[in-house]
Parts: structure tokens; C-alpha cells; sequence
């Protein structure tokens, strides 16, 4: 699935196709509990992330996936759908990255990006600042994580 406005492909996408305000969204992805674990086991090795079993006993009742994971899957779908390959120049990082909800085995989740603002760079003209309000959904519309991501990007006629 994808919704939005955009006239072009991530390939042919530029700063300028970027409306301040505009809404997209993509997915959903779903999350299983074989992924959710061999996550946890290499990168975030929590009882909550790595045993379905011992999970139970936690304040969280059950297997929950990590939030670097979670933030995996966002990261996926950004560059597939959102990010303009060849005008992305990097990014100097996220603001105020939250994870809001447990995201659990089965969860289908959705990537919903806001266009917050878009700022010309005063120093090099070829490209300018995109700021995006990034929120995964899961299947009962409830936000898991949420964070204002920045990203680097060239102008069309910048080539």
C-alpha cells in the first residue's frame, strides 16, 4: 500500500516534491515472532524481546518487540517509499523518537510521514533541510512510535 500525493518515483523525487503538510503512508509490514526474537537475541537481548516464556512474567505480559526493531522496519520503508534515492544526501539525525505502544507478534504496521517543513539551505543552494513527522500505526490505529526525522536533500536542477 501506498498513499500520497507524490507525482514522481523515489528515483526521480527531488526537494521540491515535497509539500509541506501533505500526508503519506505506506505498508502495512507485519511483524512475526521469529523476527522479533532473533532481533532481541543480536541486538537487544531483553527477556521481553527473547523469550516468549519468561515475556509472560513481565509488566508486559507477553514477547514485545524492541524499539530499534520497530525502528528497523520504519527505516525499510522510508528509503523504499518516502526518500528520494539519488537527491538523499544523509541525515543529521531524529528529534524526540518515541515508542509509544508495545508492538506485539502478528502486528501490521503502518509507516504515516507528515511533511513538516521543508528549509532551503542558506549555505549551499543545491539542497535543503526535510523535516518529516514520522508515525508507525499498528492494525487498531494505535501510534508505536513516533519521531521528527531530518534528511538532507538536492534540488531538482542542482545536477
Amino acid at each position: 500500500m501506498s498513499k500520497g500525493n507524490f507525482s514522481t518515483t523515489t528515483k526521480e523525487r527531488y526537494l521540491e516534491d515535497f509539500v509541506e503538510g501533505a500526508v503519506h503512508e505506506f505498508g502495512p509490514i507485519t511483524i512475526t515472532e521469529d523476527e522479533i526474537i532473533r532481533f532481541g537475541k543480536k541486538f537487544d537481548p531483553q527477556i521481553f524481546h527473547t523469550d516468549p516464556e519468561g515475556a509472560r512474567e513481565t509488566v508486559y505480559g507477553g514477547l514485545i518487540a524492541s524499539g530499534w526493531h520497530t525502528c528497523s522496519l520504519f527505516m525499510r520503508m522510508f528509503v523504499e517509499h518516502y526518500l528520494p534515492g539519488p537527491a538523499s544526501l544523509g541525515s543529521p539525525g531524529v528529534d524526540e523518537l518515541r515508542w509509544l505502544n508495545p508492538v506485539r507478534p502478528g502486528d501490521d504496521l503502518t509507516l504515516r510521514i507528515t511533511v513538516h517543513r521543508v528549509k532551503p539551505s542558506r549555505s549551499k543552494p543545491d539542497r535543503g533541510v526535510l523535516f518529516s513527522f514520522c508515525e508507525m500505526v499498528n492494525q487498531e490505529s494505535d501510534v508505536v512510535t513516533s519521531m521528527m526525522g531530518m534528511s538532507m536533500i538536492r534540488y531538482r536542477d542542482a545536477d
